[in-house]
């Protein structure tokens, strides 16, 4: 009997023993497997010529027995077709992602895998990547991702505004009224998305792409081109294949989701995610808040979010005191991601000027600390839309010229988030959330950029304090019921640069923290009888990964 790992992959290969002219249009193939009173249905996908394929992830270890149906019963090669296998437990756990599929925690607020490990998003954005890649290239960006402990890589799956097909020159699908999917474009990026799983990250596929910025929007994306029905046509042959991998998919990107466009999105996800029980989200243009659009719908499971390319007080302004800072309260609950802050070496759509290091780190803080901290997204110029060599990214004329992929990764931002997810990851970083009453004084009030983002657990026994400016923090002095231990790092480089006990006794009358010389500051307070993250625990997790 074939034996498949817990959270593994099982796939039965079928023959269809009719011909079809066009098969994800005239027939359709499912697989129900079934254990120990568990039942769970998977779609097939046709994988060219008289091939079908069906993948199943299977959550429990045990015997699995499967047997299949299709819309045509007289067609003995994909209808009635039976079997079993044999699922195991792990004897070792290779990477992270073998603690099972992620789902969202009974508070709402975060990601965890199946066996309630607590999962840090912090994700790559590399939308042409796997459509435009070598598969070595590919191998050796996603070894530098892993490296510098990013989580999960964002990208985009079928033709679209940046990338009219993949590297051969072919796109996901031909035609617009009846598609037909092109089979050889999916089985390049089987191998893309396999890698991803097996560096030890999770896949953010966006599925359709919409943004109607132009002509060329008109042209490529599926979500302007395709009718509601070849939508759900396209998608659901996307989820069949890349369902049993460890994915949370990203249904639209870039669209305008409010009223009539929301609507169709709605009736688009219920239908084409009807078979996955995988976390779902939207990616929204810039500044659009949709989670009351969404936050009903049984696949919405993560409310994701664009703060975008600005780097003006607005745009500071929406992400500190916005939809952002307050809507997470809101129920139904899903964890809150900024999965576009601006991305480094992009031209800031206000300024003119490049986005730095120190921009991408600001705006990362920010992010995380304005509502309970589930992860975050980092771009890098070039990386996103994979050039070969100095270049203006496809359709997007105002982002500044693109450094090449291979130099991109190397940018100073990419560092910052390697820090970032070290220190983030030392502590019980699920357990905060916004505390504005932790500050005596808000400078942010005045000048938003200033501001300096709290957060706080309900014990209040950690917190922590976002300054990107540094200097002086000033807090309410009675505001911890604890001895504290304080922690001051340099998001910059992640260095410890002191730390120091705060006594509530001694400190009482106390109201004010200097953080030393200018650049922003990262405080970390921890109960002084808690695990404490020293300067050489920091440096050498950052020496195992190679920074």
């Amino acid at each position: 009997m074939t034996q498949v790992e817990l959270h593994g992959r099982y796939e039965i290969r079928f023959e269809a023993s009719l011909h079809y002219p066009n098969p994800v249009q005239d027939v359709e193939v499912k697989v129900i497997f079934e254990s120990a009173g568990q039942s769970r249905t998977v779609q097939a996908f046709w994988d060219g010529g008289n091939l079908w394929r069906v993948r199943f992830c299977p959550g429990t270890s045990g015997i699995w027995n499967w047997h299949s149906l299709s819309t045509n019963s007289k067609d003995s090669g994909l209808h009635g077709r039976s079997g079993e296998f044999d699922c195991t437990t792990h004897t070792v756990l290779r990477t992270t992602l073998h603690h099972g599929p992620l789902r969202v925690s009974s508070s709402r607020s975060h990601f965890i895998h199946a066996d309630g490990i607590p999962f840090f998003w912090m994700a790559d954005t590399a939308w042409n990547g796997p459509l435009l890649s070598s598969e070595s290239d590919w191998a050796f960006y996603l070894t530098d991702r892993a490296q510098k402990g990013f989580s999960v890589i964002q990208f985009v799956s079928t033709q679209w505004i940046g990338a009219a097909g993949d590297a051969t020159g072919s796109p996901a699908y031909l035609g617009q009224d009846s598609i037909r999917i092109v089979p050889e474009f999916f089985r390049r990026l089987d191998r893309r998305v396999d890698l991803i799983n097996e560096c030890g990250m999770v896949a953010a596929p966006v599925l359709a792409w919409d943004a109607a910025w132009n002509q060329d929007s008109v042209q490529l994306n599926p979500g302007n081109t395709l009718s509601e029905e070849q939508l759900i046509v396209l998608i659901r042959y996307m989820v069949s294949r890349y369902g049993a991998h460890n994915v949370i998919w990203i249904l639209a990107g870039d669209g305008i989701y409010v009223r009539e466009e929301a609507e169709r999105w709605r009736r688009i996800g219920r239908a084409a995610l009807s078979f996955t029980d995988l976390p779902a989200t939207m990616h929204p243009a810039g500044k659009l808040w949709v989670a009351p659009e969404f936050r009903d719908e049984s696949w919405f499971q993560l409310n994701g979010y664009q703060s975008g390319h600005w780097n003006d007080d607005d745009n500071f302004r929406w992400i500190n005191e916005g939809p952002p800072s307050s809507d997470w309260r809101t129920q139904p609950r899903s964890p809150q991601l900024n999965l576009e802050p601006c991305y480094e070496d992009h031209i800031a759509f206000t300024s003119g000027c490049r986005i730095s290091a120190f921009d991408v780190r600001r705006a990362s803080y920010w992010s995380l600390l304005t509502a309970p901290p589930a992860g975050i997204t980092y771009g890098a110029h070039g990386v996103w839309s994979w050039e070969e060599s100095p270049a203006l990214p496809l359709s997007h004329p105002h982002a500044g010229i693109a450094k090449p992929w291979h130099e991109a990764i190397d940018l100073p931002g990419s560092i910052c988030m390697a820090h970032l997810k070290t220190i983030f990851t030392s502590l019980d970083w699920w357990r905060l959330q916004p505390s504005p009453a932790m500050l005596s004084y808000q400078p942010g009030k005045d000048a938003p950029a200033k501001f300096v983002s709290a957060a706080c657990s309900i014990e209040r026994d950690l917190a922590m304090i976002y300054s990107p400016e540094g200097g002086t923090i000033q807090l309410h002095h009675d505001f911890f019921p604890h001895d504290l231990t304080i922690q001051c790092f340099d998001p910059a480089n992640g260095a410890l640069l002191w730390q120091r006990l705060h006594l509530k006794d001694r400190d009482k009358d106390s109201d004010s923290i200097e953080t030393g010389n200018s650049g922003d500051r990262l405080l970390v307070f921890r109960e002084s009888n808690q695990r404490k993250t020293s300067l050489l625990q920091v440096s050498l997790e950052l020496e195992k990964n190679g920074l």
